[in-house]
């Protein structure tokens, strides 16, 4: 697709660098009159086929020669999908004005703490109304499975967008603070000429079911089990934590947060008054040692089977709490798309501990956060907006949510589905797609921002899968040939003493044809040698291990 020419005088661009076709790293800009808003810079955390990776960033490269023209970064919610990005943009440029609700910014201010950065924060709550430059943002109390979440509203002399963020219609919250539909309804009749909405539960027929519905089987779990409660959750979901602690406390049970960023979180948004904790409940992990093991409830992070996090680290026997025959273990979180497998993993090795496994599976303990078709069927009908734009999901997500919009009357013609980096123009009251810009995975892996490339990342597989060859060779540099026989040095290829003897020959040819043709170059020889070593493994052994060649000078 072309670049976007530039945007019309008086029009809005508006363009995801994350969050499209794929479940994570939400991140959309605005653009109008010269100035840019930000709504959401979250991460996306790897798959299985990205090793050593640890999270994945938005391409900022379309942002970068514009940083000054950045009026405010606003964040909807405080789940890392949405949040955990802030850190790296404010690297580039750190008195970005951040806007956010009371506990968004608590959650993020404490991350940044461990970034080093001081930020410059804004902070709003439902019924508010602020001006950033040329954008004119009110913001609306929506449900979600964090406290504290926020739609915004977005005027322009464009028009008017909104965003709903994450969100759902749960009408019995457990902090009664529901989707404000009114106002949805109220911008509805002022006229919203672009909607962005959450497609995540899309696919889903009906109504989300509410939190409330799980106490039943949170509270059976906390009241049959014979030994130690261990609940998995996001370091974040203050609700399904405010449940468990709920439910523990009824039935006579202490209860310890284990991992660094659940203490973190939970003390904020107990510290906020977010997490109600009964007098007594929660203490320390040594004076849990004290307790019988009936009267133990342990919460940590781990739902998603991510192998640094407590849970998995008890799986595998790695973690100073052993997992034994008796132990009921909690997962209360869903299964985002691309962990099932980690994720089973780590059950398979809590069962086979001894341990009880509870998860949605086989027990009502995970709502969604999501609203599902019936809840964006009944927004579209309150909004009726000018044009869709579905946002927050994969491909799939993202069509059955347009097929929504469809349905209720919206003009096929005005339902936009983009992906990362497609720009989209909403001009004279028609949106429309006019172009791209890079929007490619940034990975952090370690201390390093971007170091790792989709190369390095298949290289890392070919480890992982085929092994590796290092072929070393001294070559006489008058003749170019072998001045003795090459070395050969595997890891993770299947080889005995023998195995290496065919390739010799391929590499005398080799080295034989490039000093005819007068290549005696290291680095080309090199090349030479490691494609001619590849193609024997391949054609041999039907291996692709990743051959790693050194040229030494006799």
């Amino acid at each position: 697709m072309k670049a976007a020419p530039p945007l019309p005088e008086g029009g809005l661009r508006v363009i995801a660098l994350g969050g499209l076709g794929e479940i994570g790293r939400n991140m959309t800009v605005f653009e109008h009159a010269g100035k840019l808003l930000i709504v959401d810079c979250g991460v996306l955390f790897p798959e299985e086929t990205q090793p050593g990776v640890d999270v994945i960033l938005p391409d900022f490269t379309s942002i970068r020669d514009r940083l000054d023209d950045i009026v405010a970064v606003v964040l909807t919610h405080g789940h890392e999908d949405h949040i955990g990005g802030v850190p790296y943009l404010l690297r580039e440029r750190s008195d970005i004005p951040v806007v956010g609700s009371k506990l968004t910014l608590a959650f993020l201010e404490a991350k940044l703490k461990e970034h080093g950065i001081r930020p410059r924060t804004v902070r709003v709550r439902e019924g508010d109304r602020r001006g950033f430059g040329p954008f004119d943002c009110e913001f609306v109390a929506v449900n979600h499975s964090i406290p504290d979440s926020l739609a915004v509203a977005i005027r322009t002399r464009a028009g008017m967008v909104l965003h709903t963020g994450d969100f759902k219609m749960d009408q019995f919250p457990l902090d009664e603070r529901i989707t404000d539909l009114r106002a949805f309804a109220r911008l509805g009749e002022e006229g919203v000429d672009l909607f962005l909405t959450d497609s995540t539960n899309a696919e889903v027929p009906g109504f989300t079911t509410s939190e409330r519905e799980l106490n039943p089987a949170i509270e059976q779990v906390m009241r049959t089990a014979p030994r130690r409660v261990i609940v998995s959750s996001f370091a974040s979901h203050v609700h399904r934590i405010q449940q468990v602690l709920d439910a523990a406390h009824q039935h006579g049970r202490k209860v310890a947060f284990v991992g660094r960023s659940m203490v973190r979180n939970m003390g904020i948004a107990r510290d906020l008054g977010y997490l109600k904790v009964p007098s007594g409940l929660v203490v320390s992990t040594k004076e849990l040692e004290k307790l019988p093991d009936h009267k133990i409830t342990l919460v940590c992070t781990g739902s998603q089977g991510e192998p640094m996090a407590a849970l998995s680290r008890m799986a595998n026997r790695d973690h100073q709490i052993r997992i034994g025959k008796g132990d009921t273990i909690l997962l209360a979180s869903s299964l985002i798309p691309g962990n099932e497998n980690a994720i089973y993993r780590v059950i398979n090795g809590l069962t086979r501990w001894g341990a009880h496994v509870v998860h949605k599976g086989n027990a009502k303990v995970h709502v969604s956060g999501h609203a599902s078709a019936g809840e964006l069927v009944y927004c579209y009908n309150i909004v009726k907006p000018r044009n869709v734009m579905p946002v927050h999901g994969e491909w799939r997500h993202l069509r059955a949510n347009a097929d929504l919009a469809i349905r209720t009357g919206v003009d096929p013609e005005r339902v936009v589905i983009a992906e990362d980096g497609v720009v989209v123009d909403l001009v004279d009251g028609r949106a429309s797609i006019t172009g791209k810009v890079p929007a490619g995975n940034v990975y952090v892996d370690g201390m390093e921002v971007g170091g790792a490339t989709e190369a390095s990342l298949k290289d890392r597989l070919a480890l992982a899968a085929e092994g590796v060859v290092t072929v070393v060779a001294i070559v006489d540099a008058d003749t170019g040939a072998l001045a003795e026989p090459p070395d050969f040095l595997a890891r993770g290829f299947v080889h005995d003493d023998a195995t290496f003897e065919p390739v010799v020959p391929v590499i005398e040819k080799t080295l034989a044809t490039a000093a005819e043709e007068g290549v005696g170059d290291a680095r080309q020889l090199e090349q030479l040698v490691a494609r001619a070593v590849a193609n024997w493994a391949f054609r041999t052994h039907r291996r692709k291990p990743l051959i790693i060649p050194v040229i030494i000078d006799a």
